[in-house]
């Protein structure tokens, strides 16, 4: 991920580094410690050649809302759906990566001991993306990661789709 990443949010009505997001997601959880979160990450992108991809992370306290941060890439040429979704399912698992080491660091490792940064797919079993489940499901397992398809992966769907 590059130093010029910027990512937007909504309730700061601006643009900030990944470190900020990082420490935007920190204060959020430390506002209310006992309660229970869950971090998702979905990338999603327009049908076209030359597409950019938007990204979003959500941080949700089960129960009683969240927050999201969503970034932008540069174009880049996907001639394909499948080539398109690949690298939606990359970007989603390079970011969760990168988020998940800067966040064990801050937060300690017990805060993952129970999956709580999934991935989301912009598949489902509807639809043209239906034969590429498996395979985008098996490249986030493979990392080690949860993966959540539609109607679930409201991250890539709803959030990311807001942004493309």
């Amino acid at each position: 991920m590059s130093d010029k990443t910027q990512f937007y949010n909504e309730t700061l009505k601006r643009h900030i580094k990944f470190e900020e997001v990082i420490d935007e997601l920190l204060k959020y959880i430390n506002s209310e410690p006992e309660t229970q979160y869950k971090i998702t990450v979905g990338t999603d992108s327009a049908g076209t050649n030359n597409t950019q991809f938007v990204t979003a992370i959500a941080i949700l306290r089960i129960g009683n809302g969240g927050r999201y941060f969503w970034t932008k890439s540069e174009k880049i040429f996907c001639p394909t759906l499948q080539d398109r979704i690949y690298k939606e399912t990359m970007h989603s698992i390079t970011f969760v990566q990168e988020l998940k080491s800067r966040l064990k660091d801050r937060l300690g490792e017990e805060f993952f001991w129970d999956n709580k940064i999934t991935v989301h797919l912009d598949v489902g079993k509807n639809g043209p993306t239906k034969d590429l489940i498996e395979t985008v499901v098996g490249m986030v397992k493979g990392f080690g990661l949860e993966a959540v398809i539609k109607p679930d992966s409201f991250g890539a769907f709803v959030l990311a789709d807001r942004h493309t």
